[in-house]
């Protein structure tokens, strides 16, 4: 009997559907200037800082309780939630006032908390809905590779938006291009900082859309239909027992540690990536093309991590995670004009691995039933660790701005500034360090009776 031709994982409808839900998300094009975007706004580093904090808070607090929603009433009504909050956080960026700085505050702390409820409602719902659906109507094995090109489409999406995001930005740019096609058009900052939230606004109806279309699992659905009345006491008992899982699970939550010390400190400076470059004597105008650049290796790394998880063990990419890490952390303490940009291409390099590694070893060791919620705590303890260290660094900009102040009075506003943030910058490679050696002796004691973390995929 001749076995059936296997079917192409990008066949299927959710397949799909997930990865435009990817791209439009994430791919947003305020993204290359997005620490300048607030500044410019008139907000300060240290209410940036806050922000940030305050957008991983709200992720923390709702992590949980949406991926055990997302396993009963279902991944698909999550994400749809997550266009409509996506489409209303982008509204008040787009239409922010500016000059009064107390209001300026309020609205983006709103902005912030509602991008958090986005973030939290699609984590772990997007990732279970596609590989559930890959399970029953696919082969599972295929997984990897959907991840793989799911960042590879993801990464050309990120060139486009950000190259764009960045060019727009700039209002000699602009202003040279409306000259060029005869528009009589004066382009301020005031006036540019409004286009790439604009922009966006238009991937966030497409991210609404694409959740629209997909479908509920068929085994997903039927559970959900048998269980409809009591949906909220099971989420609060899966969200127990995904935790006792979790933490009776070493290798589970071993992964986990160990992805959230690399993803809160290195996302922390690529959230202040816009900053670094100015300070490396690089113009605003090329940001977006140095995201463009950046975004290559989306198209380089994901084969590149298929091919560790399948040769090397989790405790092998780990050490080649680490290492690299702490290299690129060192560099970029350096600020080399230009040049500087190498530490930061090492350091985005480590966070493709990371994603990657991340989803592959959890969803392979997580059951059907619990898996949204599993990785929706994977999505708290990164947020988190990010909003802990999100406020570490703003007390850190605060001592240091007054020390630097107190020693050289005669420091303008912009000076001051960039000051602090170069001394802030050199604290990170000693933070990742130290944390990195407390995950690495825990993960010792917790893995001492099984082998799981020596062996490839």
């Amino acid at each position: 009997m001749e076995t059936p031709p296997k079917t192409s994982p990008f066949k299927l409808r959710n397949i799909r559907l997930f990865i435009a839900f990817r791209i439009f998300f994430n791919c947003r094009f305020y993204y290359p200037v997005f620490t300048i975007l607030f500044l410019d706004y008139g907000l300060t580093l240290e209410q940036f800082a806050l922000l940030n904090a305050a957008w991983a808070a709200t992720i923390v607090l709702l992590e949980v309780p949406s991926g055990a929603l997302a396993d009963t009433v279902g991944r698909k009504n999550l994400l749809v939630a997550t266009g409509v909050l996506m489409v209303l956080e982008i509204v008040l960026l787009c239409f922010a006032p500016r000059g009064n700085p107390g209001l300026l505050f309020a609205i983006f702390l709103v902005n912030r908390i509602l991008s958090g409820a986005a973030e939290a409602s699609a984590s772990g719902a997007d990732e279970a809905i596609a590989y559930d659906t890959l399970k029953e109507e696919g082969d599972i094995k295929d997984w990897p590779l959907v991840l793989e090109k799911q960042m590879q489409f993801r990464s050309v999406a990120f060139i486009i938006t950000m190259s764009l995001g960045a060019a727009v930005y700039d209002p000699s740019l602009m202003q040279r291009l409306a000259d060029w096609l005869g528009f009589n058009v004066h382009f301020t900052q005031d006036i540019t900082l409004r286009i790439p939230p604009l922009l966006t606004l238009l991937m966030a109806i497409l991210t609404l859309l694409s959740v629209l279309l997909m479908r509920e699992t068929g085994r997903r659905n039927n559970q959900m239909n048998a269980g409809r009345d009591t949906t909220i006491t099971e989420a609060f008992k899966l969200t127990l027992a995904a935790g006792k899982w979790i933490l009776k699970t070493p290798l589970a939550l071993v992964i986990i540690l160990a992805g959230l010390q690399f993803d809160n400190c290195i996302r922390m400076i690529i959230t202040l990536r816009s900053q670094f470059y100015r300070l490396i004597d690089l113009p605003e105008a090329t940001f977006g093309l140095i995201g463009s650049a950046l975004a290559v290796l989306g198209l380089i790394m994901p084969r590149l991590a298929r091919s560790l998880v399948q040769k090397h063990s989790p405790g092998f990419n780990l050490g080649i995670m680490a290492g690299f890490t702490f290299i690129g952390l060192i560099g970029m303490t350096f600020f080399w004009p230009i040049i500087g940009l190498l530490p930061m291409i090492v350091l985005t390099a480590v966070m493709y691995l990371q994603n990657f590694f991340q989803s592959d070893y959890l969803n392979r060791i997580t059951s059907s039933h619990q898996r949204a919620t599993v990785l929706s705590f994977k999505g708290l303890s990164f947020n988190l660790a990010y909003g802990v260290i999100g406020v570490l660094y703003s007390l850190l900009l605060a001592r240091l701005r007054f020390q630097v102040a107190a020693a050289q009075p005669g420091l303008v506003d912009a000076q001051l500034e960039n000051l602090v943030f170069i001394k802030s910058i050199a604290w990170f490679p000693w933070y990742f360090l130290v944390t990195m050696l407390a995950v690495l002796v825990f993960a010792r004691w917790r893995l001492k009776n099984t082998d799981e973390h020596k062996k490839p995929g």
